[in-house]
């Protein structure tokens, strides 16, 4: 069997197979953090399913690139994967890998210079908005920053010296402990570091719109972190608190209407928050995790299989 083919075919199964699995199951909204975990073990095996096979591919095809590759290996361990046989189609396909490598980088490093110039524009929109007083010392590390506006709103701007955007309309509608809360899953976001899993999903899903892997993923992916940092707060200061804040700042968009919105996905939040459904047991989130864990080292097991046994 060539391993390069297997890897491929594992790859495609893997794309093709698992979004379905994932988004048909009912546990992510009870493990939102699993479920990302989970998501991110599929799109590493899937990527990594690739790399094997262009690297196995080129060594096939190219002399110099074997000897990188199986550098340390004995003899036997290269006759093992009968690299003579793959055929003039090897260097096409590490050829055509490697291009897909090197669009997904692409992809990715787009992603990261659009955010990073949205995130300038915004905190030039922020410094307009919120100019130094008089003598007032300059700083770029306030965790909290106040605008005045009509619309409630709050968000989190990321960046080496994160900072909670809030307007005066939602310091006016948030009660009690509402504004802590909301403050916690903002900052849910921001330890978790969700702003590179939002970059990486969508550089993927932008590269490959036709992978279902990748698609499904920078969809899941908006929605989870979303309910992890609702979890975060809520273990905090509870779920209605956390709850009652999202109604309050989003009641005056019309996500609560008949039509649907960008932000349709509050109301599932606020359902989900009012009527929790059970965690799942201990033994269940470990057993998962370890599940979820080993869908990488399917693809190493598959190309290392022929080297270990020659090995035995």
């Amino acid at each position: 069997m060539m391993v390069p083919l297997a890897l491929l075919v594992l790859a495609g199964l893997a794309a093709a197979v698992a979004p379905r699995v994932l988004a048909r199951s009912s546990w992510p909204d009870r493990e939102p953090v699993l479920a990302l975990w989970a998501w991110q073990c599929v799109v590493a095996g899937v990527l990594l399913c690739c790399v094997l096979a262009m690297s196995l591919s080129a060594s096939a095809a190219w002399q110099a690139v074997r000897g990188h590759v199986f550098a340390p290996a004995p003899r036997g361990v290269v006759e093992a994967y009968g690299l003579g046989a793959y055929g003039p189609w090897a260097g096409s396909l590490a050829v055509l890998l490697a291009c897909g490598g090197a669009w997904t980088g692409a992809m990715l490093l787009r992603e990261v210079r659009d955010a990073r110039v949205r995130r300038r524009q915004r905190r030039a929109e922020l410094r307009e908005r919120s100019p130094r007083l008089p003598g007032e010392e300059p700083s770029s590390g306030d965790p909290l920053v106040v605008l005045e506006g009509e619309k409630p709103d709050a968000w989190w701007l990321p960046g080496t010296a994160p900072q909670l955007v809030i307007t005066t309309a939602a310091l006016r509608r948030l009660k009690g402990r509402q504004l802590d809360a909301v403050l916690e899953h903002e900052q849910g976001h921001a330890r978790a570091r969700h702003d590179w899993l939002l970059h990486c999903s969508s550089a993927l899903a932008a590269g490959f719109p036709r992978v279902p892997v990748f698609a499904g993923f920078r969809d899941q992916v908006h929605r989870l972190v979303e309910l992890a940092a609702d979890d975060a707060a809520s273990r905090r200061y509870g779920r209605l608190t956390i709850a009652l804040a999202l109604v309050e700042l989003n009641e005056d968009r019309g996500v609560f209407g008949p039509c649907p919105t960008p932000l349709a996905q509050v109301p599932d939040r606020v359902h989900r928050l009012l009527t929790p459904a059970p965690r799942l047991p201990v033994a269940s989130r470990l057993r998962m995790t370890a599940v979820a864990s080993l869908v990488p080292v399917v693809p190493l097991l598959v190309a290392f299989v022929p080297g270990l046994s020659a090995l035995g």
